[in-house]
Parts: C-alpha cells; structure tokens; sequence
C-alpha cells in the first residue's frame, strides 16, 4: 500500500466523524468513561495519520472491563424508569355506574368500584362495565330499514304478521356478563326474536294488532327474562316495547278494511247497549213516578172520600135531630152557593105569577150584560 492511501482513508475518516464531533451532545458524567474508553479503541484502530489498524484483544477487554465497572451504576436508573412505566400503566379509574372486574392471569380475582385503582401491568387485566346503562336492541328493523327474516312472524290463527319490537336491559353481574356469553347483544337478540316468536305463535292476529298488545309485550318480557337467567347472563331486561304490529304489504289495505269493518260493528254494538243502557233505566224511572203519583192520588180520594163521608153521616145526625131546620139550611146555602154566581137576579113572587103572564124582558141589554157576566 503506498503512501497515499493512508492519506485517503484519513481525508475519508475526518469527513465522516468531524460533523460528529461537532454536533456531539453532552455526555452524562456515568456514561462518560465509557464513551472515553470507546474514543481509545477508535484512536487505537486508527493511526496518528488516520489509517486503519487491527483491533487486538486488549481493546476488547477494555470495553468490557468499563461495561462492567459501569453496570452498578445504571442498574438502579434502569429498575427506577421500568418502576415508573408500571406504575403509570396500571393505575386505572372507575367511573361512577361502572364496575371492574379484575383478572389475574386471566382468572377473575376481584371486583372494583368507582375510583382509582392499580392493576399488576401484564399479569393483571380489567375489564370495566357500565351497569347502570340502559341497552337497546331492535327486533325487525334497523333505524328506518325493515328487516323481513326477524319480523315476518306466525300467528296463532295462521296468519302472518309484522312485528318490530324494541328490547332494552342492563346489566346486574358483570361477570356472567363478561364469562358467560361470548357476544351479549347478538345473544340478547336471538333470545328475543325466539320469545317473540313463541308469544305471537300463541296469539290471534286481532288481539296482536289490537286489543293484546300489552299481554304479549308483557309475556314475551317474562319469557326472554327466564330464558336469559337460564343461560346466566347476568341480565335484566327492563322493558319490551311493541313498536309495530300489522299485515304484511300484500294484503295490508284488504286486512285494514276487515279490521275497520270490525271496529265499526262493535262500535255500534256498543253505541246499542249504550242505548239500552239508557233507555231501560229511564223507563223504569218513570213507571217507577207514575205508580208513586197513582199511590198518592189513591191515598188523596181515599181521604177526600173519608171526610166526605164522615161530613154527610155529622150532617144527617143533626138533620135527624130536627128535620126542617136543617133542611132550611141546607136549601139556604145551595141557593147561596148558586145565586152567588148570578150578577143579575130577578126575583117574582109566586102570587103575581098566578093571573098574569110572566115575560121577562130579554133586550140587548140584559143579553149582552148575561154574556159579559159569563
């Protein structure tokens, strides 16, 4: 090798390492020792002139040996920063309406409430589950799109019906939420959709359209509640909701008319009773008030009669006890009774009447004086 190859390598070597040199960060006074013992092996590699040179094994040792006087030293520093990672990896919080559930190599060994807590980084794991949060799943729709295979249903008459339900639930035992069901919602659904199924299967079209809509919400509620605690799901289904129950699109308008005509007969069925219902009392009301006014006039004439009769039998007794005076009497008071009645009376004695022709003089005057009196 001639002279100028020492040369090369050396304008090379400076034209790697001077731009390191001069952006060469500080040191820590640990690291500093070895970083020298490095800068004597580079020295040592190459020459004065910068020519390469052979590394010989007691450079190697001396690497080694500052490896070794160093390792107290940053054996501490490593343990600290390995310390603080796990601290700020495992602390974790519980909000409030959640729940915890701890895992130590993957079995659980815990629950936690609400706060702050600290999990072993990787042999500690945490699941947090909201059990105060109301769940929903939808039977037969998807927001405005219908779903035909959940929805389409058989009555008990033999019909088909469309049915959307909402479910929602919560959660009571994380754990069984978490361990016993490998997809809850999707659970929830297929449980919900065999309830309903069974329910409507039972069910009349009419009662499920109309008038029993809250019984089969109610048994599909009660039926998807035992099937979901058998399978241990640490749910509780808090309410079923029909959302729509009615013919498919086919015969939807034909069946409305039926359900119409139906509605319209029972509505005056009861218009009818209601009639009746009227009409009957009322009737008896008042033959009830007309035997109550028969009573009372019966007892009325029955009285009148009494006193009528116990006056002629008072006034025979005294007629009885002198004839003609109560004769008299009683001439004189019909007469009364009669002539008051009477504006203008003429009286003619019984003897001019015997040789003379008696004429009364009947003019306009006592006519119409006669009328005005009537």
């Amino acid at each position: 090798m001639g002279q100028g190859e020492p040369r090369r390598f050396a304008s090379i070597r400076h034209a790697l390492v001077a731009p390191c040199i001069e952006r060469q960060p500080r040191v820590p006074i640990v690291l500093r020792p070895l970083e020298q013992t490095e800068s004597n092996i580079m020295r040592s590699q190459f020459g004065r002139n910068g020519g390469w040179k052979r590394p010989d094994s007691s450079n190697i040792e001396q690497v080694s040996e500052a490896v070794r006087r160093n390792k107290r030293k940053l054996g501490p520093i490593i343990l600290g920063v390995l310390l603080l990672i796990a601290i700020l990896t495992g602390v974790y919080s519980v909000n409030p309406g959640e729940q915890g559930v701890v895992r130590t190599f993957g079995k659980e060994t815990g629950k936690t409430g609400p706060g702050l807590h600290f999990a072993l980084p990787i042999v500690q794991k945490v699941d947090v589950v909201n059990v105060e949060q109301i769940r929903r799943v939808e039977i037969g729709f998807r927001g405005k799109e219908r779903v035909p295979s959940e929805s389409l249903m058989l009555t008990g008459d033999e019909n088909i019906v469309e049915a959307q339900v909402i479910v929602q639930y919560r959660v009571i035992d994380p754990s069984k939420y978490l361990f016993r069901l490998r997809d809850p919602e999707q659970t929830v659904l297929a449980t919900a959709e065999v309830a309903l199924r069974s329910v409507i299967g039972r069910t009349t079209i009419d009662d499920a359209m109309t008038t029993g809509r809250e019984e089969v919400q109610s048994e599909t509620r009660s039926q998807l509640q035992t099937l979901m605690d058998t399978y241990q799901s640490g749910i509780a289904i808090t309410e079923v909701k029909l959302q729509m129950v009615d013919a498919p699109d086919e015969v939807r308008e034909a069946f409305h008319d039926v359900v119409r005509a139906r509605e319209e007969k029972e509505q005056k069925i009861n218009k009818a009773k209601g009639y009746n219902e009227d009409l009957i009392p009322r009737a008896r009301g008042e033959a009830r008030q007309v035997v109550r006014a028969a009573e009372a006039y019966k007892q009325q004439r029955e009285l009148r009669a009494n006193g009528d009769v116990a006056n002629f039998l008072a006034v025979l007794e005294e007629y009885r006890k002198a004839e003609k005076v109560t004769r008299d009497r009683l001439y004189l008071e019909t007469m009364e009774r009669i002539l008051r009645t009477i504006d203008k009376k003429t009286l003619v004695d019984r003897d001019v009447t015997k040789n003379a022709l008696p004429v009364l003089n009947l003019g306009p005057a006592v006519v119409g004086g006669q009328a005005g009196g009537k």
